[in-house]
């Protein structure tokens, strides 16, 4: 993955609401029905925007991870526009289940659910001049991954060159916990889908073809993500 500083619209509807939001909205609804203080609190909940909810949801999923190798710390959802937010989606598409999609466009990843449904990722994706679109595949997976920058990047940023030999994994290395290294034709592409802790990225071009999620967003697909499974990378 090489970051600097600096298939179709598949008609995605506002059917969508943090993973586990709609459930608890269901059973506060339930339980404010069945008393009358309960109806004085349905009161005061009409003072708080859908947003609010969606953040207080969003806390949950987006929490510290203290005991993978190195900590993760919580992200700071107040920096997260909620478009962004991890969700369930309607999205209407021919892939498999298990199918990766990524939107440059909309800055969205997609995890192809089935029965018209996606999982959805707020993502950070390339610069201009430096998108592409196609289809790959997982060759590798990786935790806490070395990464080590192209000798092209060494050459644009000479600071670099002191992780020629390879940049430990951990909290500061730029591939995150987790990667997800893309292929195609038996070659790597150098192209991955890396995890980020810094939320300031989601909705931004800044890497050099690959693309980001947040960490705890990265944990959750890696874990549902095979070696081979297909990733779509639609023009932006």
């Amino acid at each position: 993955m090489i970051m600097d500083d600096g298939i179709a619209d598949a008609g995605e509807r506002n059917e969508e609401a943090p993973l586990g939001l709609r459930s608890g909205r269901l059973n506060r609804r339930s339980f404010l029905v069945g008393s009358a203080a309960g109806l004085g609190a349905a009161g005061l909940a009409g003072c708080v925007s859908s947003d609010d909810l969606m953040r207080a949801e969003a806390a949950k999923l987006y929490g510290p991870v203290p005991n993978d190798k190195f900590a993760i710390p919580a992200v700071d959802i107040s920096r997260v526009d909620p478009k962004y937010f991890r969700q369930k989606v309607r999205y209407d598409s021919k892939e498999a289940p298990g199918t990766i999609i990524v939107d440059p466009g909309k800055f969205h990843l997609y995890r192809i659910e089935g029965d018209g449904m996606a999982t959805r990722y707020g993502a950070n994706v390339s610069r201009p001049g430096f998108l592409w679109s196609g289809e790959v595949y997982v060759g590798r997976k990786a935790e806490w991954p070395t990464w080590t920058p192209p000798k092209e990047m060494i050459a644009r940023q000479p600071e670099a060159r002191k992780y020629a030999g390879g940049m430990p994994g951990g909290l500061e290395n730029p591939l995150g916990a987790r990667v997800l290294y893309l292929y195609k034709n038996g070659v790597y592409t150098v192209y991955t889908i890396y995890s980020t802790s810094d939320p300031d990225t989601l909705g931004q071009g800044i890497t050099s073809g690959c693309t980001g999620l947040l960490s705890q967003d990265m944990l959750d697909l890696y874990s549902r993500t095979p070696v081979k499974t297909k990733v779509v990378m639609l023009p932006a």
